[in-house]
């Protein structure tokens, strides 16, 4: 493989407007690819991280798990944005679960979504003035649980073990 070419400091402001227009095409494997460019010439940018993490849970339910996004949660600085986007993370996972075929995903949504919804209320605790934006992602989550009627597991659905 050939090594890669790093950009330059000076490119990074628009190789991020890029990264939004790529997001903006659905075109989220394009988008990361730029912002693993990005980190790679300024590991520390607040802004390529959320980008890079905003590209990545686009892509869940595509072959792209948790671990990298609630990863870059935790290099996130702030309270209130690592609480957020930790929100995004799972709000967007139980999306994917919605959309995907597996039986019991809805129970797994459902988990997911809640875990996103105390996320939010963290966040929410810890918003600067005039920052609504928790609330507004976790009432989002409230109408999928209720809009879909999604709830826990009932005991009856719980494998009991074979002894």
């Amino acid at each position: 493989m050939k090594e890669l070419k790093p950009i330059s400091r000076e490119a990074i402001p628009q190789a991020l407007e890029k990264v939004e227009r790529y997001r903006l095409l659905n075109e989220p494997a394009e988008a990361e690819s730029i912002c693993r460019d990005v980190l790679r010439a300024d590991p520390g940018n607040p802004r390529a991280l959320v980008m890079l993490l905003l590209t990545l849970t686009d892509q869940f339910g595509r072959g792209v798990g948790v671990n990298e996004p609630r990863e870059i949660v935790g290099r996130l600085a702030g309270d209130y944005e690592r609480a957020y986007y930790e929100g995004i993370v799972c709000e967007r996972q139980g999306k994917a679960l919605l959309r995907g075929p597996a039986a019991g995903s809805e129970v797994g949504s459902y988990g997911w979504l809640r875990e996103a919804m105390r996320a939010y209320e963290r966040a929410e605790a810890l918003r600067p003035a005039g920052n609504d934006d928790a609330i507004l992602r976790w009432n989002a989550c409230a109408r999928i649980l209720r809009d879909r009627n999604l709830g826990p597991r009932s005991e009856d659905e719980i494998e009991q073990p074979i002894e």
